[in-house]
């Protein structure tokens, strides 16, 4: 934990966590499932994906048939679900368990809303919902270099803090449900606006003959750094965007939820408003199951036009 809270007040009697579900084990539910197994915790997952099941059994997790018999047979559950549906279906699943020692961390980047509705729906069997948005790329979580931002229960989240630890090289407690999601779009709009601004510096290099991988190794160093020279820098030489960390496709839907909170909070966003054509324009070129560097190759291209 980032901040540890006081251990003078006296927390719940919940057992000690042993058993943790996934809930989604696409490239970050794979990627925690197996830092927990290594962090020596019995991992099962759920994933309707056949592959996405044997690469778990490869990490060293158990794979289970579906999201009911995975809630009746572990303590926490993480979910890592890529749609607001996803998590309705989930929560249908988990909420029919009857284990009310369970507590879910809902892990993906979704609306706000969309998580309360589903916490009521546990709270009403006695389930414990965190709100525990991630600060980090897939590349970052197989290095177990995310940031958890947890918000919820004070209690819970201080009694989660293992299985954080299992995961997540630091985690926030923001406070009330919901306000995870509020500093996710947050890092995620600077995200948004970093990596297009990274691929302008590196193709101006390139442009100049200085290669990307050069330019990463220098930039970084500098005033001119950022997390997403260093982790998307490298991925914009060579093609490195089809090995995705995080796929245009479903950055889309993380863009479209930091406009609609723009326009909610009518907070004027002139960089975020620039970057939208750019991974608009990524779909279009055929870049929908690439990374989001692939924002190289759409201003090469332009570059390129007659």
């Amino acid at each position: 934990m980032n901040k540890p809270l006081s251990t003078s007040r006296r927390v719940s009697s919940r057992p000690p966590v042993r058993r943790i579900g996934v809930l989604g084990v696409g490239i970050m539910g794979l990627a925690m499932a197996a830092n927990l197994v290594k962090a020596g915790f019995e991992v099962y997952g759920y994933d309707p994906n056949p592959q996405a099941r044997k690469r778990l059994k490869a990490a060293g997790g158990t794979s289970l048939k579906n999201a009911s018999v995975l809630a009746s047979n572990v303590d926490v559950i993480i979910c890592a679900l890529p749609s607001p549906k996803a998590l309705h279906e989930a929560v249908q699943h988990i909420a029919s368990c009857g284990h009310r020692q369970l507590v879910v961390m809902e892990t993906s980047t979704l609306d706000v809303a969309d998580k309360k509705a589903a916490r009521d729906i546990l709270k009403a069997q006695s389930i414990v919902m965190l709100d525990c948005p991630l600060s980090g790329t897939g590349a970052q979580a197989v290095l177990k270099d995310l940031t958890v931002y947890a918000s919820g229960p004070r209690s819970v989240i201080r009694q989660m803090a293992p299985v954080f630890d299992g995961f997540a090289k630091n985690c926030f407690d923001l406070g009330a449900f919901g306000n995870g999601m509020k500093m996710k779009l947050m890092a995620n709009l600077l995200v948004a606006v970093h990596n297009v601004a990274t691929a302008e510096a590196l193709l101006l290099g390139q442009k100049w003959g200085i290669a990307p991988s050069r330019a990463v190794q220098v930039l970084s160093d500098g005033a001119g750094g950022s997390r997403m020279l260093q982790i998307r820098g490298p991925l914009m030489a060579d093609e490195g965007w089809k090995t995705p960390t995080m796929k245009v496709a479903i950055w889309q839907k993380d863009m479209a939820l930091i406009a609609e909170a723009l326009a909610n909070a009518q907070v004027p966003a002139p960089l975020f408003s620039a970057s939208v054509p750019v991974y608009n324009a990524a779909m279009a070129l055929g870049h929908g199951d690439h990374d989001t560097a692939s924002v190289f190759n759409v201003l090469l291209r332009m570059s390129s036009s007659p």
